[in-house]
C-alpha cells in the first residue's frame, strides 16, 4: 500500500483498537512523515524514540532506592497519564544496537492483555496513550537485526512501498520545485527504485487470528485495504483465502446461531445438503457454542435435535456423544420427547463404552 493508504489504516488502528501497528518500508518513502501526520490530523501529540541510539536505561529509567525498595525512575519520554493522547513511536526497532534493548522494548510493542494496561518493565502506559512501529525491511540493503517470530506475530505489518501519484500529491501540497515535479512526472521510474520483498514471513497463528477478529469488530478499510491489513497479521495465503470464504456466501457452513435461532425450512434444506466438511464446521461451532451457554430455550432445543436428526449417522453419534459432555446439553436432549432422534446414538454409544454390539 502507499503512505496514504498506510494513514487511513493507522488512524483505524491507533483510533479504535489497542494493537501495535509496524510499518515497514524502504528509507525516504514517507514512514516517519505520515505517522507525524496522523499525529496532526488525529490531534495527538508524538513522541518519537529512536532505538538504534538507546540503551536499556534509556527505556527502562534508571533505577533508584527508597529504605529497601528498588525503584525506577519514569524516562523522560515517557507520556504521563494525564497528558494528552500521545503516540509513541518506536522508530528504527531492528536497528537497536544490542540484544537486551530489543528484549526490553519487546514488552513495550506488545498489546495489553485484556483489562490491563500497555507496560515497560515498572511503568504502565495510561490507556489513552498507544505505540507505532516502524523499521526497514531485513532484504540484505540494511544494517538490522532479524526480528523474531514472537515479536512479529504481536504486531500488525503494514507494508508502504513508493507510489507516484501519492508522492506528486505530497510534492504539490508542499510546493516543491516545479522542475523537480516535472521531471519526475515523465520519469517515475526514478522517483525511488524498488529493493527485495518486504515479506516480514507472517504466517497464521491463534493471536493473529484474534488480532483480525478484533480489527473486523472495529475497524472498517476502504477497497482491497483489508486484505492488505490482515496478510499483514496472518500472511498473504491465508488473508486471501478468508477474503474469498467472505465473499463465497454460498459455501459458507451454517452457523450455531442459525441452527439455534433461526432453524426453518431453508436452513433444514440447507443442513441436509451439506458437505461432511461443512457439517464438521456448523459441529465444532454448536459445540463451542453450547460449551460457553449450555443453557437452551425451548425452542432451541427442538431445533438442536432437528439437526441431529439430519446428520449422516456417524456424525449424529459423533455429535451427540461430545454433548452428552456438556451436563445441561445432556439433560436437554435426553428427554423422552427426543428419544426417536438421540436413543439410537446413546444406545451405540453406550455399546461401544462396554464393547459390545
Amino acid at each position: 500500500m502507499n503512505i496514504e493508504q498506510v494513514k487511513v489504516v493507522l488512524k483505524e488502528l491507533l483510533t479504535k483498537t489497542d494493537l501495535t501497528p509496524c510499518v515497514v518500508g524502504h528509507r525516504g518513502v514517507g514512514k516517519t512523515a505520515g505517522i507525524i501526520q496522523v499525529c496532526r490530523e488525529i490531534g495527538w501529540r508524538y513522541a518519537p524514540l529512536r532505538l538504534g541510539q538507546m540503551e536499556v536505561g534509556d527505556l527502562v529509567g534508571i533505577p533508584f532506592r527508597e529504605g529497601n525498595v528498588m525503584h525506577w525512575s519514569r524516562p523522560s519520554w515517557w507520556p504521563e497519564d494525564d497528558a494528552p493522547p500521545t503516540l509513541v513511536h518506536c522508530d528504527e526497532l531492528n536497528r537497536a544496537q544490542q540484544e537486551d534493548t530489543l528484549q526490553a522494548i519487546f514488552q513495550f510493542v506488545e498489546p495489553p492483555a485484556e483489562g490491563l494496561q500497555r507496560a515497560l518493565h515498572t511503568h504502565s502506559l495510561s490507556p489513552r496513550h498507544k505505540v507505532v512501529v516502524t523499521i526497514n525491511p531485513p532484504d540484505g540493503t540494511y544494517q538490522v537485526a532479524t526480528l523474531d517470530r514472537a515479536l512479529i506475530d504481536r504486531m500488525v505489518m503494514l507494508y508502504v512501498e513508493s507510489d507516484y501519484q501519492c508522492w506528486a500529491r505530497y510534492a504539490a501540497s508542499r510546493e516543491l520545485n516545479s522542475e523537480v515535479r516535472g521531471f519526475l512526472s515523465g520519469n517515475s521510474s526514478l522517483l525511488a527504485k524498488q529493493g527485495a520483498p518486504m515479506d516480514m514471513q507472517v504466517e497464521p497463528t491463534e493471536r493473529g487470528w484474534e488480532m483480525v477478529s478484533t480489527l473486523r469488530q472495529h475497524c472498517h478499510f476502504p477497497g482491497d485495504l483489508a486484505m492488505e491489513v490482515y496478510a499483514g497479521i496472518i500472511g498473504k495465503e491465508a488473508a486471501i483465502t478468508f477474503m474469498r470464504w467472505l465473499t463465497n456466501r454460498e459455501g459458507r457452513p451454517l452457523t450455531a446461531a442459525e441452527i439455534l435461532n433461526g432453524w426453518n425450512e431453508t436452513v433444514s434444506t440447507k443442513a441436509a445438503d451439506q458437505r461432511d466438511d461443512l457439517q464438521a464446521a456448523t459441529i465444532n461451532d454448536l459445540l463451542t457454542t453450547l460449551q460457553l451457554a449450555p443453557q437452551l430455550e425451548p425452542e432451541q432445543e427442538t431445533n438442536l435435535v432437528a439437526y441431529i436428526d439430519l446428520l449422516p449417522r456417524d456424525l449424529r453419534f459423533g455429535f451427540v456423544k461430545s454433548l452428552l459432555r456438556i451436563p445441561t446439553v445432556a439433560l436437554a436432549i435426553s428427554q423422552d420427547k427426543y428419544d426417536h432422534v438421540i436413543y439410537e446414538a446413546i444406545r451405540a454409544i453406550g455399546a461401544e463404552a462396554t464393547g459390545t454390539n
